[in-house]
């Protein structure tokens, strides 16, 4: 750990303190879980509420953890429903794609703050994401929506070992994007391909394989793993079996992209 990362903590705690009361755009991901610990412990359960948006683009799974986690740690927690698909600047995919999302989510998020009488809606936007595009934050500034995270300063690595040290689960959890991520800019989205996408990697989990991204291109299917796991879905039986099911699925050809998983390489 860097020299200052003690200092950040106590920034970050500071930040909340000003803010007084909250409701955290609760994902129940690395970073959104570990902001809103910090918020409880520090402001206590309530001045904070957690709020999850449920959609088309939002895993079961995700969901499941999410308000597992909720409950672990003892949050109040709200459930949401959303959808994107019904917002035409969304499903029809625009590079702008997550300002649109972003946008119907904060504005809900504005009226349960105001109904609960909680002064601030945060999230767990990080210093790290300053290196990717992220047109969500545009969304985010016109709102009036707080990033304590960012402010302090704080990055992707330092909330791994802040989690970790205060005993989250989620101080491991891969990164994870909503499921819209997976295709091109300008390819429309619908129910249908968002369900392909979400089988698949559920599919591709099943090898042991932990961090993964089906890109979608119609009928091609293009695997982003971490370069260590790249062997694994390369292993002739088990690109059998892969190749089986995304057929099933609809997917007429399936690669593996030897540049392995990273961040924003639809934006490429």
């Amino acid at each position: 750990m860097i020299t200052n990362t003690n200092f950040k903590l106590r920034r970050l705690k500071q930040i909340l303190k000003s803010l007084e009361s909250v409701v955290v755009a609760y994902s129940g991901g690395l970073d959104s879980t570990f902001l809103l610990k910090v918020a409880l412990d520090t402001l206590g359960k309530d001045n904070v509420l957690a709020v999850t948006a449920r959609s088309e683009t939002y895993p079961l799974r995700e969901f499941k953890e999410a308000t597992a986690l909720a409950k672990k740690i003892r949050a109040r927690h709200m459930v949401i429903k959303t959808s994107e698909l019904g917002i035409k600047g969304f499903r029809n995919n625009p590079v702008n794609r997550c300002y649109y999302c972003k946008k119907e989510l904060f504005k809900k998020l504005k009226n349960i703050a105001k109904a609960e009488g909680l002064r601030h809606c945060i999230d767990g936007t990080n210093y790290d994401d300053l290196k990717d595009i992220r047109y969500g934050r545009l969304a985010a500034k016109e709102l009036g929506i707080k990033s304590p995270l960012l402010e302090a300063k704080i990055t992707k690595r330092e909330i791994r070992d802040f989690s970790k040290a205060a005993g989250l689960a989620t101080w491991e959890k891969p990164s994870f994007a909503c499921l819209a991520s997976r295709f091109p800019h300008k390819t429309p989205i619908t129910n249908h391909k968002l369900y392909q996408v979400d089988r698949a990697e559920e599919f591709l989990r099943g090898f042991g394989v932990r961090q993964v991204r089906v890109r979608h291109y119609g009928k091609l299917a293009r695997i982003e793993v971490l370069p260590p796991d790249i062997t694994i879905l390369t292993n002739k039986g088990n690109a059998k079996k892969i190749d089986k099911r995304f057929r099933q699925l609809g997917f007429l050809y399936t690669t593996v992209d030897l540049r392995g998983y990273r961040t924003g390489s639809m934006n490429e």
